[in-house]
C-alpha cells in the first residue's frame, strides 16, 4: 500500500535528544508506525536540514550515508550512535528533474553523512534504517517564499510514496535555554516555558490551521516575539519546505511540547493525509497537538 503521504516538520532540539527523548522521541516512534500503517512505509525520504547548508540546494545523492557527529562537548554515549540508511540514486534523479523543471537552482553531490538534524529523528522512526535516504542541503540565506517553492517543486513525489521531511526547530535562541537543578538534557521539558516562547508557538499554530500563508511568510514582522525566538532563522526555514510541498489547505499540528524553557519541539503535517495522520497519532498521543 502506497498512498500520497503529506509532508512533514519536525524540531530536533538538541542532540542529546538521542539519550534523553523525553516525550519527543516516543512521539517519533509512533510517526513512524502512523505512517507505514497508514500510508504504507515510504519508499524513500527526502529530508533538509538547517545543519547541512550549502548557497542554494544541494541533492546529496550519495549510495549510503552514515551519521555525522557535529557536535561536541556532549556525552561520549552520544559519539557511538550509528544510523546507515542507503541512498536512492532513483529518488535524487527525481528531485533533480523537479527542480529543474521549476527553474529552482540547485548542485548535487554523491558525499555522504546525514546530521544529527536528520539521524537523531529518523533513529527513532526508523531504527533499523531501512528506508532510503536523500538529504537536501539547506540554503539558509534564501527566503521563506523561495524555501516554500522549493518545496512545492518537490511536491510530486508525495504521489510516489515519497516521505518530504523537514527538520528545523519552531523556536531556537540557544542563548535563552534555561536549565534545571539536574544535568543538562535529563529535565529538558521539566522547565517552565518562558511567556515568548508560549505566544509564538501559538501564533504558527493558529495561522497554520487558518491557511494563513502571506501571515507565516512575513512571520518576522507579524509574530510576537519573533525575532527574539530566531534571533537568525536557519532552523525555521525548514517549515517553509513541508508547507509548501503539502500546502496549509490541510496542516496539522502533530506534536507539541518545549525543552529547557524555550526550546520548541513542535512537529506539524502539511497536505493530503495531514487530518489522518494527525487523528492516528492522537491516542495516546499529545493532548496539546492540534
Amino acid at each position: 500500500m502506497v498512498t500520497t503521504l503529506p509532508s512533514i516538520f519536525v524540531s530536533h532540539g538538541s542532540p542529546m535528544l538521542a539519550l534523553d527523548p523525553g516525550s519527543t522521541g516516543p512521539f517519533f516512534e509512533r510517526l513512524g508506525r502512523a505512517i507505514d500503517e497508514g500510508f504504507g512505509r515510504p519508499r524513500a525520504i527526502v529530508v533538509v536540514s538547517p545543519h547541512t547548508a550549502a548557497a542554494r540546494p544541494v541533492l546529496l545523492g550519495a549510495p549510503t550515508h552514515h551519521a555525522v557527529h557535529d557536535f561536541s562537548g556532549f556525552p561520549p554515549e552520544l559519539y557511538t550512535l550509528r544510523y546507515g540508511p542507503a541512498g536512492s540514486a532513483e529518488v535524487a534523479q527525481r528531485a533533480a528533474a523537479l527542480l529543474q523543471a521549476a527553474g529552482i537552482g540547485f548542485d548535487t553531490s554523491c558525499e555522504p553523512g546525514l546530521d544529527h538534524g536528520i539521524w537523531s529523528v529518523l533513529r527513532f522512526a526508523w531504527p533499523q534504517a531501512d528506508v532510503p535516504v536523500l538529504p537536501v542541503a539547506l540554503a539558509p540565506r534564501a527566503s521563506p517564499a523561495a524555501q516554500w517553492a522549493v518545496g512545492a517543486a518537490l511536491a510530486p513525489l508525495r504521489d510516489q510514496g515519497v516521505l518530504l521531511l523537514a527538520s528545523g526547530s519552531l523556536t531556537h535562541n540557544l542563548r535563552l535555554l534555561q536549565r534545571g537543578p539536574q544535568a543538562p538534557g535529563f529535565d529538558a521539558e521539566a522547565v517552565p516555558e518562558l511567556p515568548e516562547s508560549r505566544a509564538f508557538r501559538r501564533w504558527v499554530a493558529d495561522r497554520s490551521a487558518a491557511g494563513d500563508r502571506d501571515a507565516l511568510l512575513d512571520y518576522r514582522a507579524r509574530a510576537p516575539h519573533a525575532a527574539l525566538m530566531h534571533p537568525s532563522d536557519e532552523h525555521w526555514l525548514p517549515f517553509f519546505i513541508a508547507a509548501g510541498a503539502g500546502g496549509l489547505g490541510e496542516a496539522r499540528r502533530l506534536h507539541a511540547a518545549v525543552t529547557y524553557g524555550c526550546l520548541a519541539m513542535d512537529a506539524y503535517a502539511f497536505g493530503d493525509g495531514a487530518t489522518r495522520l494527525s487523528r492516528a497519532l492522537r491516542p495516546p498521543g499529545n493532548p496539546a497537538a492540534a
